[in-house]
């Protein structure tokens, strides 16, 4: 087996083997069109609209997340305006970008053309990308850095050229800014690097230069979380522990082999990993799984928080595969392969019809609803801001006049502020995250419309509180906004002085 301890001198003479340019350009072009015919059915996802939001206030740093997706989703909007289509196609993009790679890890690992093809399809139709290409989240973006982090891994262990490690570097560096979850990919870098044969890079100044680069990158939002008390740190604390509480960590080590990846690809990745240790070359990224891996657990993270360190694993698992078919009979070999392929894209337009909007109407729609919370929480948004403009229209010239709209999370203060201009709404005053940080109007209104609050915590914070509407949204959906927050009131201010109610409601959500 190319790359077991015995075969390492002759593996590195080996030549690379030949890219299969078009069937990984084609699977990446299918994934492309697939989201792109797709992405402006429904709305914009709650988590959406804080990212546009926070794009229009661009800063170093979130309290949410570092700064980098608010920094790409701030150019989409100026290329697309609030076209649903073009604000995700970064995203989609990036899904396209890390396919392609994967089918280059594999040609790297020795694979020819059949392990190209089948490590980038089962990236391709796996939950997390599938996903990563419908919204524009961090995710889609942290997936993108992890891959590429890997692929550069390969080509340094590959090659032994360490320049290869400025690449890694800046992947890193780019995964600070996206997403702090990173840190815990660092950890299976740094153990890998001192766990096996690759330590001798700890003697290169191109792997010093790497950290320095990755720091220097990371640079502007560590200062920024200095000055903000690392406020984000607590942010963090405060989302895990609701996790937590929720059970949303529960099933960690199931879903790693149920949604992972691709179910059909547990035996790729499963034989990646076990390949990547019996290599002396590339037992590093064996690490670079595990010790993650291990963390997340330990830690109580979500599923989806390994999902893209899989795709190394896939590239590994389908070179060796490739190598072990040729072993075997013609039949056999031919039979293997089917059923592996097979299994992939049929599981894949499994997972298409409850994670892509396919259909704008029907049964189609009705199951992906039905299915996808997240699909659910892209519905009632502009439903919302039109109630709450007919709401401010219904009041007396005089409480016009000086009137705020006060939002109780981040969806509704994104669908204020970047849905409520066509209808003149004021910006949305909001608790929440980066929202808070920016403070009340001065002077501060009025008369509020109160979005998001109980009617106890209404009545319990705000002066005259009265029953103003309900949100709702067209199809009769159920979720978030309509189960959690189906009420909408007119209020007098806050019962405490402004100054003292903004200190004392600061939200994480």
């Amino acid at each position: 087996m190319p790359g077991s301890p015995q075969d390492l001198s002759q593996a590195q003479c080996r030549p690379s083997s030949e890219i299969a340019v078009a069937p990984l350009l084609g699977i990446a072009l299918a994934v492309v069109l697939l989201h792109v015919a797709t992405n402006g059915r429904y709305g914009f996802h709650r988590d959406e609209l804080q990212f546009l939001s926070d794009a229009r206030h661009l800063d170093w740093g979130f309290v949410a997340y570092p700064p980098l997706t608010p920094f790409v989703e701030r150019i989409s909007m100026a290329l697309f305006g609030l076209s649903m289509v073009g604000l995700r196609l970064f995203s989609v993009l990036g899904q396209a970008a890390a396919i392609v790679l994967t089918g280059l890890m594999a040609r790297d690992l020795g694979g020819q053309r059949l392990a190209q093809i089948t490590a980038a399809l089962a990236v391709a139709l796996s939950p997390l990308p599938l996903f990563s290409g419908t919204e524009f989240q961090y995710t889609s973006f942290d997936f993108l850095w992890w891959v590429l982090t890997a692929y550069f891994t390969v080509r340094l262990l590959t090659t032994g050229n360490p320049r290869w490690w400025i690449g890694i570097g800046v992947a890193v560096g780019l995964g600070l800014m996206t997403k702090y979850s990173i840190l815990f990919y660092i950890a299976g870098i740094l153990a890998g690097v001192a766990w096996t044969p690759a330590r001798r890079y700890l003697k290169s100044g191109w792997f010093w230069a790497a950290i320095a680069t990755s720091l220097v990158l990371f640079l502007p939002n560590l200062v920024w979380l200095f000055r903000h008390d690392f406020i984000s740190y607590h942010f963090l604390q405060s989302i895990h522990a609701r996790d937590v509480r929720q059970g949303r960590a529960d099933g960690f080590l199931r879903d790693q082999i149920l949604i992972g990846a691709n179910l059909f690809a547990v035996p790729l990745w499963m034989g990646g990993l076990i390949w990547y240790f019996r290599s002396a070359r590339y037992r590093m990224l064996a690490w670079m799984f595990v010790v993650p891996l291990v963390l997340f657990y330990l830690g109580k993270g979500r599923f989806y928080y390994t999902a893209a360190a899989y795709p190394m694993l896939i590239a590994a698992g389908a070179a060796a595969g490739e190598r072990w078919l040729v072993r075997l009979p013609h039949i056999a070999s031919r039979t293997v392969a089917v059923v592996l392929l097979t299994g992939i894209v049929g599981f894949g337009a499994f997972l298409c019809t409850w994670i892509v909007p396919l259909a704008a109407s029907g049964p189609l729609r009705d199951y992906a609803l039905k299915h996808n919370g997240d699909l659910r929480e892209e519905i009632g948004w502009t439903e919302l801001v039109q109630t709450v403009a007919a709401i401010r229209d219904s009041l007396p010239p005089d409480q016009q006049t000086n009137l705020g709209v006060l939002v109780g999370n981040y969806g509704e203060q994104g669908a204020i502020e970047i849905l409520g201009p066509a209808f003149h709404l004021p910006l949305p005053i909001s608790m929440t995250n980066s929202a808070w940080l920016r403070g009340y109007p001065t002077p501060p209104p009025d008369t509020l419309i109160v979005v998001g609050f109980s009617a106890r915590s209404a009545a319990a914070t705000f002066s005259g509180c009265r029953l103003a509407g309900h949100p709702g949204n067209a199809l009769g959906m159920s979720n978030e906004e309509s189960r959690d927050h189906p009420d909408i009131f007119v209020c007098g201010p806050p019962r405490q002085p402004w100054p003292v109610f903004w200190q004392t409601h600061q939200f994480f959500g």
